[in-house]
């Protein structure tokens, strides 16, 4: 006997390709348009400024290539990179060693691990420019905590301010207390979702501590390694707050990076196209960095 179908027989009409884009598109739309306002758009702007010739105020002339093409012969721009690159060098991977060994020390079975968790975490809660306030106070070759220590054991003090190689160091020293803490985080995070059932198994093979952590950990943590290296290279290319307040670029640019460089063109000479032509360089050397990464990381991945 036939019987009438009904609407639960019918069968259930699926959304299809063009439905779930069109969904897409309306969740993701208001993202898109904030980013389109606030980050795209002054972009653009920027890469406008940086073909006129202009001090901020008033219309501007337009000068094509002749603001990027004074890069070449500009010797403060080319020691403000060198500085860039030696910053990154040095910080990014240091930072993220130091995340890694206090990762693995507060995993493990350490007393009062949480008090060390809370303690390493906290300069995250501080803001760039307190953490070089802090700076100041620590390595002023006058009146600074670590100077008066120095020269109470009968040493010689520290020339922080007027020595290159030192007003450097500083700013690497105060940087690394701020980001290391960071780089654990995440390092630790990673660490609770590897098995314990790969360190058993490579304990029962015969490795020891340093073979678990090159063969085990490390590459269990790739992922995270991956995202650490990027954001600690952007993080070093953008650096400003705590040079700009520690010692301002000196002394004679010894700690004069691309931000700060750009940021005394554009607002204290006021020649703002020239400022903004090295911006524009800055940010594509931070996308051909990024783009270079993901695309080794991905043919590692595809090559597994």
């Amino acid at each position: 006997m036939s019987r009438t179908a009904t609407a639960d027989d019918r069968p259930t009409r699926r959304r299809g390709p063009r439905g779930e884009t069109v969904a897409a598109y309306l969740f993701a739309g208001p993202t898109l348009a904030l980013l389109g306002l606030f980050v795209f758009l002054p972009l653009g702007g920027a890469f406008w400024i940086s073909l006129q010739e202009t001090d901020g105020f008033g219309d501007g002339v337009l000068v094509g290539l002749d603001n990027y093409l004074r890069l070449f012969g500009d010797g403060t721009f080319w020691r403000a990179t060198l500085n860039t690159l030696l910053f990154t060098a040095v910080v990014t991977p240091l930072s993220m060693l130091g995340g890694l060994g206090l990762a693995v020390l507060l995993n493990s079975a350490l007393p009062a691990r949480g008090v060390f968790r809370s303690v390493l975490i906290l300069p995250m809660a501080i803001s760039g420019v307190a953490t070089a306030l802090m700076g100041v106070l620590i390595f002023d070759q006058n009146s600074g905590i670590l100077d008066k220590s120095i020269t109470a054991l009968g040493l010689p003090g520290i020339d922080w301010q007027t020595s290159g190689p030192a007003a450097f160091l500083s700013i690497v020293l105060m940087t690394l207390w701020w980001r290391v803490g960071f780089n654990m985080l995440i390092y630790l995070a990673g660490l609770q979702g590897v098995a314990p059932e790969l360190y058993e198994a490579a304990r029962l093979d015969g490795a020891n501590g340093f073979q678990r952590l090159r063969h085990v950990t490390i590459p269990a943590l790739r992922p995270q390694s991956f995202f650490l290296l990027v954001l600690n290279v952007i993080y070093s290319f953008q650096v400003f707050d705590i040079v700009f307040v520690m010692t301002g670029g000196g002394p004679q640019n010894a700690t004069t990076v691309l931000v700060t460089y750009a940021y005394d063109t554009g607002f204290v000479i006021r020649d703002q196209g020239y400022a903004a032509a090295i911006g524009v360089v800055l940010l594509l050397a931070t996308l051909a960095f990024t783009a270079l990464q993901w695309r080794r990381n991905r043919l590692r991945e595809a090559t597994e």
